[in-house]
C-alpha cells in the first residue's frame, strides 16, 4: 500500500479548513449526509435512463452507526460508489467534486437535485476524526476500494472486500480535550439533534442504528439485537401542496422550530420564479420575545438548499426593521460551497433580501386593512422597530414604512394610520398636529391641545420616546408637512387675532424682560399667546429640539444635557395678565418675581419637567395662598 500526498495547495485548503472555516464542528455530518444523499441521486437518475437497471426507490437510505468502544461513527449509503479512479480524483483532490462533473454533464435534464456542488464538505470530517477510512464499491465496478487518511500528511488507495454498491465512511474520534468532548458525537440523541437540525429534509430515509440488550428469563445470558430508528422526516412542510397543510401543521412548526410557546399571528408561504428560485415560509410572532429589545437577539432567517440547512439565522435576508420575522428560505440557487455559513457578499442572498423585504411589507399591509385587531397587537409589540427603520435610515425608508406606522388619534383615542389622518383632513388643512407625552391622558391634559382640537382639528397622540424623532426624519407625508401643537410658530388665530397680539406684546415688552431676568436661562423668550383657553401659562419651543425631545435625550445613560430653545406663552385672556401688569406698573418687583417663578414651575409641570428647586415654589405658593 503505497503513501500518496495531497497537492501542496489541497494541503494548505485542508488544514486552512480544519482549523478555521469550518468553525462549527457538528456540521461535519451535515456534509457527509449531503455527499451521501448526492449518491444515492446519481444512483437513481441512472436507473430512470438505464435500459437494464432497475432501482427500488423504497430500497435507497443512509445509516448511521456509533460503536462507543472504538470510538467510530460509520455513515452508509447504498448510492453510485466511487471507482479506484474517483476516488483518487473526488478525495485526492480538494476542491474537485463528482458531483459538480455530474451536473455539468446532464446540465440540460432538468431533474437532477445535486446538493454538493465543490467537493470540499467531505473534508470536514477531519475536524473530529484523526482517521478516515472510506469504503466504496461503484456500480460500475466488481472490485471496491478503500481511502485511507489522517489528515494533511496524505492518503492510500487500496483494494477491499465490500459486497454491495455505495460507499461506507468510518470515522474515528479524536480524544478529548479540555474545550472539546469527541464523545458526545457517539450518543444517540446527539445525532438525532443534529440530523433534526441540519437534514430532516433529506429526501431519504436516514436510519440510526441502536444495538438492544435483553435478558433472557430465569437466565443470566442477554440477547443483542439491533434496530434502525429514522431520524428525518424527508418531506420539508413547505414543499408539500398548500391544500395539503393544515394551519395547525404550520403552528405546529412554528412552535417547535422557533421554540415559542404561542401561534404565529400571520404565516405566509411563497413560491418565487426568477434570476434567483426560493420558496419562504415566514412567520410574524403575536408578541415580541423575551430579548428582542436587546443587544443578545438575533435576527435571522434559516437558510436552505434543497432541504438541507446552511444556516439556522442567516441575517443578512432580513432589514433590521423586519428582524421580528421568523422563518425560513429554501433555495436551489444557492451553492453550498466551502463555508456554508458565509453568506455575506453574495449576489443570491441579495436578490432574495429585496424581495422578501417586498413580500413582507405586502403581507403587514394585507393584515392592516384585513385584519386590523390583530395588527394592532403585532404594532404593540413591534412598531418601535419599524418607526427606528425610519429613523435609522434618515428618512431613507420612509416610503417603505411609513404607512405601517400607528399613532393614537385625539377624535377616538383609537390607532389611526398617516393615510386615514390625511383622509381625514379638510381641503383647507395642511399640517398634519401632534402632541408628545407620557400617556394619553397626559397628552389630552395638554393646554395646547385643548385649543386645537376645539378648532376642530385632528391630533396625533405620541406616547413612543422615539415617536417625534421619526416626524422630524420623515418631516412629511403625503405633502402635509409635521407640526408639534406645542411649536412656537403654531398659531391658528385669524389675521386679526395675530395683529392685536403682536400690538400686546410690543407693548408689554419691558414687563417681559424684566420676568426674564427673575428665570436668568431657563426660557429664551416670554409672550402673550391665544393659544391657550382656559389655561394660564404653557411652554413651547423654537427651533429642531422639543421639549418632548429635551427629555429623552437627557434620560439617556450618557446625558448629553441638551437644552430646547423654551418659551413660557401666557394666555393673554386669562386674569393672571391684569395682575402681571399690574405689579409691574406698581414697581412691586418683588411679588412680580414671585408669580413669574410659580408660573414657570406650573409650565414646567404640566410639560413633565422637573422643578429645580420645588422647596422654593412650595414656600411661594403657600405665601400667597396665606394673603
Amino acid at each position: 500500500m503505497k503513501k500518496k500526498q495531497f497537492k501542496a495547495e489541497s494541503k494548505k485548503l485542508l488544514d486552512m479548513m480544519i482549523n478555521a472555516i469550518y468553525t462549527n464542528k457538528e456540521i461535519f455530518l451535515r456534509e457527509l449526509i449531503s455527499n451521501a444523499s448526492d449518491a444515492i441521486d446519481k444512483l437513481y437518475y441512472r436507473s430512470l435512463t438505464a435500459k437494464n437497471m432497475k432501482i427500488n426507490k423504497d430500497d435507497l437510505q443512509i445509516r448511521i452507526a456509533m460503536d462507543k468502544e472504538k470510538r467510530t461513527i460509520t455513515i452508509i449509503d447504498n448510492g453510485i460508489g466511487m471507482t479506484e479512479e474517483e476516488l483518487e480524483t473526488n478525495l485526492g483532490t480538494i476542491a474537485k467534486s463528482g458531483s459538480e462533473l455530474f451536473k455539468e454533464n446532464n446540465e440540460k435534464k432538468k431533474d437532477i437535485d445535486i446538493i454538493g456542488q465543490f467537493g470540499v464538505g467531505f473534508y470536514s470530517a477531519f475536524m473530529i476524526s484523526n482517521q478516515v477510512v472510506v469504503k466504496s464499491k461503484s456500480i460500475d465496478s466488481k472490485n471496491a476500494y478503500c481511502w485511507i487518511s489522517s489528515g494533511a500528511e496524505g492518503y492510500s488507495i487500496e483494494e477491499c472486500e465490500k459486497k454491495e454498491n455505495g460507499t461506507e465512511i468510518i470515522l474515528s474520534l479524536k480524544e478529548n480535550t479540555d474545550e472539546i468532548n469527541y464523545d458526545e458525537f457517539l450518543e444517540e440523541y446527539t445525532i438525532e439533534r443534529l440530523i433534526k437540525k441540519y437534514s430532516d429534509y433529506i429526501h431519504y430515509p436516514i436510519k440510526m442504528t441502536i444495538t438492544k440488550e435483553t435478558k433472557k428469563e430465569d437466565s443470566e445470558e442477554t440477547t443483542i439485537e439491533k434496530e434502525y430508528k429514522t431520524l428525518n422526516s424527508m418531506i420539508p412542510i413547505w414543499k408539500k401542496t398548500k391544500e395539503k397543510v393544515k394551519e395547525e401543521e404550520y403552528n405546529d412548526f412554528y412552535t417547535d422550530k422557533f421554540y415559542d410557546y404561542e401561534k404565529p399571528i400571520r404565516i405566509f408561504r411563497n413560491v418565487v420564479e426568477g434570476r434567483v428560485s426560493y420558496t419562504s415560509l415566514l412567520f410574524i410572532p403575536s408578541h415580541a420575545p423575551y430579548d428582542y429589545y436587546t443587544k443578545e437577539y438575533e435576527k435571522g432567517l434559516q437558510l436552505y438548499s434543497k432541504g438541507v440547512m446552511i444556516m439556522e439565522k442567516c441575517s443578512e435576508l432580513l432589514p433590521d426593521y423586519f428582524s421580528f420575522v421568523k422563518g425560513l428560505i429554501d433555495s436551489e440557487d444557492i451553492s453550498l460551497n466551502i463555508s456554508r455559513e458565509t453568506t455575506q457578499e453574495n449576489y443570491q442572498i441579495e436578490q432574495i433580501a429585496k424581495t422578501l423585504e417586498t413580500k413582507i411589507k405586502k403581507e403587514l399591509e394585507t393584515m392592516l386593512q384585513e385584519d386590523r385587531k390583530n395588527y394592532e397587537t403585532f404594532f404593540e409589540s413591534f412598531g418601535s422597530q419599524l418607526k427606528y427603520g425610519i429613523y435609522s435610515s434618515y428618512g431613507m425608508k420612509k416610503e417603505m414604512l411609513s404607512d405601517l406606522l400607528l399613532y393614537i388619534s385625539s377624535k377616538d383615542k383609537k390607532y389611526i394610520t398617516l393615510k386615514e389622518y390625511v383622509a381625514n383632513m379638510s381641503t383647507d388643512q395642511d399640517i398634519i398636529y401632534y402632541a408628545c407625552g407620557e400617556t394619553i391622558e397626559k397628552i389630552d391634559l395638554l393646554p395646547q391641545v385643548e385649543s386645537v382640537k376645539e378648532k376642530g382639528f385632528e391630533i396625533l397622540y405620541l406616547t413612543d420616546y422615539m415617536d417625534e424623532f421619526v416626524l422630524k426624519t420623515m418631516q412629511e407625508y403625503d405633502g402635509k408637512k409635521f407640526m408639534n401643537v406645542a411649536d412656537e410658530k403654531m398659531n391658528l388665530d385669524t389675521e386679526e387675532e395675530k395683529e392685536a397680539l403682536k400690538k400686546a406684546n410690543e407693548k408689554n415688552q419691558e414687563l417681559f424682560q424684566k420676568m426674564k431676568e427673575y428665570l436668568k436661562e431657563e426660557v429664551n423668550t416670554i409672550q402673550y399667546t391665544h393659544r391657550l383657553k382656559n389655561h394660564p401659562v404653557c411652554l413651547t419651543s423654537k427651533g429642531e429640539v422639543s421639549l418632548e425631545m429635551e427629555k429623552v435625550l437627557n434620560a439617556m445613560p450618557n446625558n448629553q444635557n441638551v437644552k430646547a430653545e423654551i418659551t413660557m406663552e401666557i394666555n393673554e385672556n386669562h386674569e393672571i395678565c391684569k395682575k402681571l401688569e399690574e405689579l409691574y406698573q406698581k414697581k412691586d418687583f418683588e411679588a412680580l418675581e414671585k408669580y413669574t417663578k410659580i408660573l414657570f414651575a406650573q409650565a414646567r409641570l404640566i410639560e413633565g419637567l422637573s422643578i429645580e428647586n420645588p422647596t422654593e415654589i412650595s414656600n411661594l405658593v403657600c405665601e400667597l395662598l396665606s394673603k
